[in-house]
């Protein structure tokens, strides 16, 4: 039982460290002990949940009392201290404990169990659910995420001081097959982790806590004697530390200082597990209050006043049944009702950017008025948004929970190193790991630099380098010798010889790493080893020159040595899933700020937040699943289960969530944020919102976001220019005739009657495209393989209806199809596919009796004297064929659209046509003649392998007067749009209907922007 008048609460409405620092210097906590002398407050003790707030306790208590001489009290985070920082007392002397083990060797053997269950479980056992089926076992991630998830577990059952024995109250018969599986799993692993934890002389650290907590509780008289003991600010929701706060508060100046408490709650109504209570703000508070003997009528508030804003969030926050209240409630508060809601405003903003956006204004707004901000984010991805949005105001803050050392700079070089060898050495992840900053492999930063661009446009780009390193000297040999087909970029022998230098350098950086994920399974620890050794090769740098300072990089190397010294603990990981297994072996490793904040801006999470204030408090990201966040009862243990041994419910978390949200909505500005968006879904107001929203009525509510709105606009109008939105307009630039271009090929008739800007792109602005780093071969690709395969057959002179011709095909198919030899899965459809296209290309040749003889990827030019030098025309024929009455047959194979007959017969189609002037002008050596038909012949790999189309002719024209009208109308374009001035080179004059892809330079042209406002866009 508690001594009287030793309890005591301190409102949400007023901040309660200084009104905690008042109660302790006016007397009205430990009021038996005089306060005389400058030595009376360095006879305190004072306990609260962390060290922040400690720190913050003594500022406080050292600003009180200002120029006054006097001693601080021992101000202590709640935790159990270390037996060897405490005095010798008899009979309590310091006990020797075990040390804690730390949560990543916890978690290498426990992953190490995991994995060894999960043998003889078969593939069922936590397996994803994926097309077809089960997608396998888990990876070394989620192998990580189980052992996490069940070292949480091990904590509930040894914060809670409850025996492994009582899974035996489970009613195991009544549960489905796969729950009882994991009961015996979990019951196994309780019943052996204390021999684990023995043979490694360690023990766990809730364990080691409780211990602590109980000797302190059971030390209290003797080593504090009559001095004044105060524990403020916890819930007690640790048994240990609610057995040290009923021992403080049996002292004869003890004191315990509850934070929040509501003295009019029904205490018998949440202690009665019936009534759910465990999402309650007030629900660890009263079960304190029952360990501690009392009711909530019987505790002190310390707070000067009654507030209306704490009755209106004890009311919003109350029990289900207490929301029939509500009405009653709110009409007893009268003008109390708008008065409590006057500093709140709601935050909405469109997606989470936004909402760290208007943040940030909010904070730049309070700064200008000498106001404090504290900022509450839970979400460590909001938390860094806000941190970069509050840099544009020169404002330097950053998350007190630090950068997770993965996302570090430091992290990001371990996953790209990684994840060049676990992809094959995958072009993305080459150029990815070659533009870090802080990769220098010996030659120096700036040679790296250049080289790894002449790689990237030489080598990677629209390319396919055979596997290994070898591959990639191989593409830089084929370069250099003109082997290489289109490159972005020539290389001469200076440019090979850095490249090939750059190549050697990231081979002999990674081999260490390449060799140990090339064994059959490793340990933690050689892949802490070898990173370290990799990523120093990786930041070398020459002689002379200094290393760029890497962030995170002291805790990489503190990481490194912890898990070097794990020796084969864990799980036997893989080269192919070490990627995926990084997540897990640097989980809960956090790279700190190394510069202090601004003091009157602080950002926390809510832990951190615990008793903190400010002006105006921001309590960001109040949506489900992060304010609350998910009661996930984990993955061993249903929720009933749960109950069943003893534990408290998954709910409870959200209890301590809403006793948080109490706290830090109390003071005088509070600002609630949330977006309606997260990810490509809508977000759903936090509980806590929402029910704040029904108690105070729609009126308060549109008042209260009516304030937020303001940030929400102030920051949309940022990046604004102040004018309204004004789209782009179609580009049609005029370059003097002297630019544009007096050379056109055949493909690029068609694009000088649909789209002469692409033309100017092209030639006058001397644009080309670059292929995408690492794209995977399209259809195009396709294309251009069996335009040269069908050419290259006929080309070398073999005939269609030779018995061996298609042999002879698949031959020239499969040493073309080499290029892919990288991705041998593509590679091997592909080539079977066009098996059905050989085929069909033969029989098609042998039904052509008339053809006597056949010309293929045929090239020429024909000059046209419009100006002076005259204008040329040229191009290739994918097929010309001259029959056996000497006329000729134009064939052109697509693997793509075939031109729609209304187009061919409007001219809007002209390659055929010209191709045909060209040979009857003698444009194509070998191939002069009068052109008798002309088809398309479409190649597809489905079930129409092969597909005629003929030239469709206008009705009333024969096929020379179309031939006549095509080169004419050329003629007329050319001269308007090339040999002119005054004409403009617009874009997409006439785009072709229902196109598929996108433009080479629809992206220069800006062609979304002005293409559904442009009246004249469906004009074909």
């Amino acid at each position: 039982m508690a001594q009287p008048d030793t309890i005591f609460s301190i409102g949400p409405h007023v901040p309660f460290l200084d009104t905690l620092a008042e109660a302790i210097i006016d007397g009205r906590v430990a009021p038996g002990w005089r306060r005389e002398g400058p030595f009376w407050l360095s006879d305190f003790t004072i306990y609260l949940p962390t060290r922040r707030a400690a720190n913050k306790l003594s500022r406080i208590l050292a600003d009180r009392l200002g120029d006054t001489p006097m001693l601080l009290p021992d101000i202590r985070p709640l935790g159990g201290d270390d037996p060897s920082q405490e005095p010798f007392i008899p009979p309590y002397e310091p006990v020797e404990l075990p040390g804690a083990i730390n949560r990543f060797k916890r978690r290498l053997l426990l992953a190490e169990i995991i994995e060894r269950w999960l043998a003889v479980q078969g593939e069922g056992a936590f397996s994803a659910p994926g097309p077809g089926g089960f997608s396998g076992a888990p990876n070394g991630a989620e192998i990580f995420a189980l052992a996490d998830s069940l070292g949480t577990l091990i904590d509930d059952f040894t914060i809670a001081r409850l025996d492994p024995r009582s899974l035996k109250g489970i009613e195991s018969d009544q549960l489905p097959a796969q729950w009882q599986e994991h009961l015996d799993f979990v019951t196994f692993v309780l019943d052996a982790w204390p021999h684990i934890l023995a043979a490694e002389g360690e023990m766990e650290a809730a364990e080691r806590t409780n211990i602590l907590l109980e000797r302190k509780a059971a030390s209290l008289e003797v080593v504090h004697g009559d001095r004044p003991v105060v524990v403020a600010g916890s819930t007690g929701s640790i048994p240990a530390t609610a057995d040290l706060i009923g021992a403080v508060a049996k002292l004869a100046n003890g004191a315990v200082v509850l934070a929040g408490l509501d003295r009019q709650i029904d205490s018998d109504t949440l202690n009665d597990p019936g009534h759910n209570p465990h999402g309650h703000p007030q629900y660890g508070l009263a079960r304190l209050l029952r360990r501690l003997g009392t009711v909530p009528e019987a505790v002190t508030e310390l707070a000067p006043h009654d507030a209306p804003r704490t009755k209106i969030l004890n009311a919003a926050l109350g029990l289900p049944d207490a929301t029939a209240q509500w009405q009653a409630i709110a009409q007893g508060l009268g003008a109390g009702l708008e008065a409590g809601t006057e500093g709140l405003s709601l935050l909405v903003a469109r997606t989470p950017e936004e909402e760290a956006r208007a943040i940030a204004v909010c904070v730049h707004d309070a700064l200008e008025q000498g106001k404090s901000v504290a900022i509450i984010a839970p979400d460590q991805t909001l938390a860094r948004r806000i941190c970069a949005e509050l840099a544009r105001f020169g404002v330097k803050l950053d998350d007190a929970a630090g950068t997770p050392l993965l996302l570090s700079r430091a992290g990001r070089l371990v996953r790209q190193a990684v994840s060049v060898l676990a992809n094959g050495l995958s072009a993305v992840d080459i150029m990815a790991l070659l533009r870090n900053r802080h990769v220098a492999l010996g030659l120096g930063r700036g040679q790296v630099a250049l080289a790894g661009q002449w790689l990237d446009l030489g080598v990677l780009r629209g390319q396919r380098p055979l596997p290994g390193f070898d591959g990639l000297r191989r593409a830089v040999a084929d370069n250099l010798e003109g082997a290489t087909r289109r490159p972005a970029l020539k290389l001469d022998a200076d440019k090979a010889q850095a490249v090939t230098a750059l190549i050697d350098a990231l081979e002999a950086a990674l081999t260490p790493l390449a060799r140990l994920m090339a064994r059959d399974g490793f340990a933690a620890s050689n892949v802490a080893a070898t990173l370290g050794e990799t990523i120093e090769s990786l930041r070398d740098v020459p002689q002379g020159e200094k290393q760029v300072p890497l962030e995170g990089e002291d805790e990489l190397a503190r990481w490194i040595e912890m898990a070097a010294r794990q020796g084969g603990r864990g799980p036997k990981l893989t080269g192919g899933g070490l990627g995926f297994a990084l997540d897990g072996l640097m989980a809960g490793q956090s790279v700190r700020p190394r510069q202090p904040d601004a003091e009157d801006v602080q950002l926390f999470g809510r832990l951190e937040a615990r008793l903190m204030k400010a002006d105006r408090m921001i309590l960001a990201g109040m949506i489900e699943t992060v304010w609350p966040e998910v009661a996930d009862p984990g993955p061993w243990m249903s929720r009933g289960m749960r109950l069943a041994a003893g534990l408290e419910p998954p709910e409870k978390l959200h209890g301590l969530a809403a006793h948080d949200f109490l706290m830090a909505a109390g003071g005088p500005e509070v600002v609630f944020t949330l977006p309606e968006r997260a990810g490509t879904s809508p977000a759903n107001p936090s509980r806590l919102i929402q029910r704040l929203e029904a108690f105070v009525g729609p009126d308060i509510n549109k008042t209260m976001q009516a304030r937020g709105v303001v940030w929400v606009e102030m920051a949309r109008r940022l990046d604004a220019t102040g004018l309204p939105p004004q789209p782009a307009g179609r580009p049609a630039p005029k370059p003097p005739a002297a630019v544009r271009p007096r050379r056109l090929s055949i493909t690029e008739a068609e694009m000088l009657l649909r789209s002469p800007y692409d033309l100017y792109a092209r030639h006058v602005l001397a644009l080309r495209r670059i292929d995408p780093l690492g794209a995977d071969p399209d259809h195009a690709e396709r294309g251009t393989l069996i335009h040269d395969i069908l050419g290259d057959f006929l080309a070398a002179g073999h005939d269609p209806a030779d018995g061996n011709a298609f042999e002879t095909i698949m031959a020239i198919a499969r040493e073309r199809y080499g290029r892919l030899d990288a991705i041998p899965a593509r590679r091997d459809i592909w080539l079977a596919r066009f098996g059905a296209i050989a085929r069909a290309f033969l029989d098609f040749e042998r039904d052509r009796p008339q053809i006597a003889a056949r010309m293929a990827e045929i090239s020429g030019k024909i000059e046209l004297p419009l100006c002076d030098p005259p204008f040329v025309l040229s191009g290739r024929a994918d097929r010309i064929d001259r029959t056996t009455s000497g006329g000729l047959e134009i064939i052109d194979f697509k693997t793509g659209q075939v031109p729609k007959p209304p187009e061919m017969k409007q001219f809007f189609a002209p390659q055929l046509p010209l191709e045909a002037h060209m040979a009857r002008t003698g444009g194509f050596v070998g191939a002069e003649g009068q052109t008798e038909g002309m088809a398309f012949i479409k190649l597809s790999h489905g079930p129409k392998a092969l597909e005629i189309t003929q030239y469709a002719v206008p009705e009333g024209m024969c096929l020379s007067e179309v031939i006549d009208t095509t080169f004419a109308l050329f003629q007329n374009h050319v001269s308007a749009l090339l040999l002119r001035d005054d004409f403009p080179m617009a874009a997409r004059v006439l785009p072709k209907a229902n196109q598929r892809f996108k433009g080479d330079y629809d992206h220069l042209a800006r062609t979304e922007e002005w293409t559904l406002l442009d009246s004249g866009e469906d004009g074909e």
